[in-house]
């Protein structure tokens, strides 16, 4: 049992710490809001008459209009915050999701370049999708996990539950049903299951259909569906997380795949590997398949490089193989095929695109466009004949000198930097350093043990690094990493500017909050979390105080070990909890698991006390 006789100091403790972390991240905050000198290309969208293409500017805080025949940049439209998708209203608008904690719902006139809002308050918003049948607008609500229905002037209408982080979302071509991805898998993470999923929603009842996807999908990037809306494709990393991770050859640790969703049946066809036996294809992001329905094209943000899969052999094969007839040596039956590297052979051209960072692409006529992220630039493949090959780039904007952080940032999601080209280390820290929500048995503190993946947030000013502290600090975590995670001998400065992009990083403002401010009931629990000496541990700016302790949660070989106090800033994105992930809620942190109150004095805490402690922390 933890002893709290320093309370009254500690008290004092808390309540500076508090106004410095108040002060200081609301200032960085700040500080990260509007348009940076890089561009960051992402969520293409062609014209219905396909003769102009957008392209959101992520990080460029614009709308970039490009002529689709010259490949000429028409006209830039500048936003009042950073896009994170856009829509076609009609021939002359654009439905434009933009920002983060507060975030917004544009509506912008591309000839006159006027900019309106039609709704706000959104946390992350992403994935708009227009409804011209209904009158009707879908955003998903990211942080909230919810999809936001609105009329056409941005009022709210309804909102529908559905799982963690909706991501990406696509409407079929006959108006039934929206298909949402959603990045991470939702629940506890020491079971013998966990994955993301998708969900169907019906567009005239609301109601949904959730679909599951092979153990260990995560990092859901992209959907769409066929001009028939019959089936739809879902890109996504396939991890083996209950491997232990002692090599990464034949997708050991992380293979890359694409899931086939038979949409009017609400059911998934099958999931396939992009990945060759010997060669990843990793972080596959964008997906489209081309207005003739004969190719499905993906994006690999990893390795810079797109897949052109010839979409009737593909579903031949997976007919084939449904019936139980042999596909390959390794697909003789249906379940066979997400561990099948050979199952594309023959029928899948990977295409290298020159810059960094290919995420989003959208396919007009016989050609395909990419946006590469990093390098602020669109790539045109030419789909025409039987190899298609890279044509041509459109830079966004004048070239600009890499920062340090921008260059690590680079690093972090790039598989070139792993042997053969497997993951990156996005793979299992997606969305900008944070979680994929999985255990891993990392090799660094025994085997055996698997440890739930931790946010890289604030790493580099709380060491030590790992639950059990077995890393210094996070530059010696860095560099582990890449020799032992990656599998790779790299420069040290490639290092150093991944440490530069991870000490860069800011958190984001929690979705509990009301307008930026702690409700009601999380300044009730900001009470709580003193008196109940929650601050003997989690003190100061970060909420630790960068000490080991003993709070029962040690299992097996380590019952009594001492395990690193975490920061509980941005802990609201960070489920599952405890080092094995066994809890799915700060609840289950502070009552279930917290035996003999020495994870906190909870047992003689009111059902309402727990309540305004859980709002609290989840605000931080």
């Amino acid at each position: 049992m933890k002893r709290f006789g320093r309370m009254p100091k500690l008290l004092v403790v808390f309540w500076l710490g508090l106004l410095v972390w108040e002060s200081h991240f609301g200032r960085a905050r700040t500080a990260d809001a509007g348009a940076s000198e890089f561009k960051s290309p992402m969520h293409l969208l062609v014209s219905e008459d396909q003769q102009t293409l957008f392209v959101c500017e992520t990080t460029g805080q614009a709308l970039a209009v490009i002529d689709t025949e010259s490949r000429g940049l028409r006209k830039r439209i500048r936003l009042p915050e950073n896009p994170t998708g856009a829509a076609i209203l009609d021939s002359n608008r654009l439905l434009v999701t933009a920002g983060a904690a507060d975030g917004v719902v544009l509506e912008v006139d591309v000839e006159s370049s006027k900019v309106s809002s039609i709704q706000h308050g959104l946390h992350a918003p992403v994935a708009p999708v227009v409804d011209a049948k209904r009158k009707r607008i879908y955003v998903a609500d990211r942080y909230r996990s919810s999809i936001v229905v609105m009329g056409l002037d941005g009022r709210v209408i309804e909102r529908v539950a559905v799982s963690r982080e909706p991501c990406a979302a696509v409407m079929t071509p006959d108006g039934r049903a929206l298909v949402v991805a959603h990045e991470l898998p939702d629940g506890t993470a020491d079971g013998q299951y966990l994955a993301a999923k998708v969900v169907l929603i019906d567009l005239d009842s609301l109601h949904t259909v959730t679909l599951e996807l092979p153990n260990g999908s995560n990092s859901l990037r992209d959907v769409c569906v066929d001009a028939d809306g019959r089936f739809a494709y879902v890109t996504h990393v396939l991890a083996r997380y209950r491997l232990p991770t002692t090599q990464l050859e034949r997708g050991w640790m992380n293979t890359n795949a694409v899931t086939v969703i038979d949409v009017p049946e609400q059911r998934v066809v099958n999931t396939v590997l992009l990945d060759e036996i010997d060669r990843g294809a990793a972080n596959p992001w964008g997906v489209a398949v081309d207005g003739g329905g004969s190719r499905l094209c993906v994006a690999h943000a990893g390795t810079q490089e797109i897949s052109v899969i010839d979409r009737a052999d593909l579903h031949h094969r997976l007919n084939e193989v449904a019936a139980g007839r042999k596909v390959t040596e390794v697909s003789n039956q249906a379940k066979n095929v997400p561990n099948d590297l050979a199952f594309l052979a023959g029928g899948r051209q990977r295409i290298d695109v020159k810059g960094n960072g290919a995420r989003s692409l959208v396919i007009f006529g016989d050609t395909v466009a990419v946006a590469m992220f990093f390098t602020d630039e669109i790539a045109f493949v030419d789909l025409s004949g039987t190899n298609p090959k890279q044509v041509g780039r459109l830079k966004l904007g004048d070239d600009v000198e890499m920062t340090p952080q921008r260059r690590g940032e680079m690093f972090f999601h790039d598989a070139s930097l792993c042997f053969q080209t497997w993951q990156s280390c996005s793979s299992c820290h997606p969305s900008d350093g944070r979680v994929d929500g999985l255990n891993w048995d990392l090799l660094n503190d025994g085997i055996g043990n698997p440890k739930n993946t931790k946010s890289l947030l604030l790493s580099h000013q709380t060491p030590p690094a790992m639950a059990l502290g077995v890393r210094a600090n996070a530059e010696a975590a860095v560099r582990a990493g890449i020799r032992h995670i990656q599998f790779a001998v790299r420069p040290e400065a490639d290092a150093s500017a991944i440490d530069q992009y991870l000490k860069s990083l800011r958190p984001m403002p929690s979705p509990h909050r009301i307008d930026g401010q702690l409700s009601e009931a999380a300044q009730r629990g900001r009470e709580v979390f003193a008196t109940s000496g929650c601050i003997h541990c989690h003190a100061g700016p970060n909420f630790t105080e960068g000490n080991a302790y003993d709070v029962g949660t040690g299992l097996n070989r380590e019952r009594g070990k001492r395990f690193d106090t975490p920061s509980l800033v941005e802990v609201w994105r960070t489920a599952p909890y405890l080092h094995d992930g066994r809890a799915a809620t700060i609840e289950d942190v502070l009552v279930k698991f917290n035996e003999n109150d020495r994870h906190g004095r909870t047992s003689e805490l009111s059902d309402e006390q727990v309540n305004d402690l859980v709002a609290y922390v989840l605000s931080l």
